[in-house]
């Protein structure tokens, strides 16, 4: 009789196409495949950013970004509110601390911006647990969360991502502090909502003659990737707000890259 409804039940999973074989068993991250176009562009539609102490750019700094890993059975996943509500719930953890997709959600707008296609934008990418992350400008950014999510594992686990097609890294995890990174003496803001009122963005860009050298000069711009909190810096030098309202990051990032592409001439 054992034998038979074994029989019976091992027909029923194979006249399934072995859905059964599935159930219960979580999907394991094996990295990126050999043809998987969603992290490098093509070299064509850039222009190569090279990273001198006076060169022309402006440098975003996403600070206090929710990235961490949590292990859920033999596997690593990116903590997020949404897939691991009752592990943070066991942890007594506030579902507004676990927010990575605003950090997706900032990459994205960034690096399909004509200014980083113009080769002048530059993005770093600090976590709350004080991770440092370089990101290459021709990085193309995984356009879905879930992708977007098991890069962010490899990374913070291997502490690098390499292009397929060279050793050239995409991103990577460096050494703090920030200001290691940046030319030495440039302007550095952080944008908050408490801070001074800027009625238009374009005030943050340098201003003078494009012969002078102010004009050419780096700018840093800090905004927080979290949902609640305050901005909290030690290398900053303004504090500014650029509306009336309190803004995602993510229309932050926007409205700031509008205001350089407007005078620096970038369409």
């Amino acid at each position: 009789i054992i034998s038979e409804l074994f029989l019976t039940i091992y027909n029923y999973f194979y006249d399934m196409g072995g859905q059964g074989k599935a159930i219960n068993r979580k999907r394991k991250f094996v990295g990126r495949k050999a043809d998987d176009p969603e992290f490098d562009l093509d070299k064509k539609q850039f222009k190569v950013l090279h990273l001198n102490a006076t060169e022309k750019r402006l440098i975003i700094v996403l600070e206090g970004a929710q990235l961490e890993t949590v292990k859920v059975h033999n596997t690593f996943e990116l903590l997020n509110c949404d897939d691991h509500a009752g592990i943070m719930r066991k942890n007594q953890r506030d579902p507004g601390s676990c927010r990575p997709d605003i950090t997706h959600q900032c990459l994205l707008m960034l690096f399909d911006s004509p200014l980083n296609r113009a080769g002048l934008l530059q993005v770093f990418v600090r976590t709350e647990h004080n991770v440092l992350i370089e990101i290459n400008p021709q990085t193309r950014i995984p356009r879905t969360f879930k992708r977007f999510a098991g890069l962010m594992v490899q990374l913070l686990h291997k502490f690098q991502i390499r292009a397929n097609d060279s050793s050239r890294r995409l991103m990577s995890v460096i050494k703090n502090p920030i200001t290691d990174h940046v030319p030495v003496g440039c302007k550095k803001y952080a944008m908050s909502f408490s801070g001074k009122l800027l009625p238009n963005c374009r005030d943050l860009v340098p201003h003078g003659d494009e012969t002078s050298a102010s004009y050419d000069e780096p700018v840093v711009i800090v905004i927080g990737a979290f949902a609640h909190g305050v901005l909290k810096t030690d290398y900053t030098e303004e504090l500014f707000s650029i509306s009336n309202y309190p803004l995602s990051a993510a229309i932050a990032c926007s409205k700031i890259c509008s205001a350089f592409e407007e005078v620096w001439g970038v369409v």
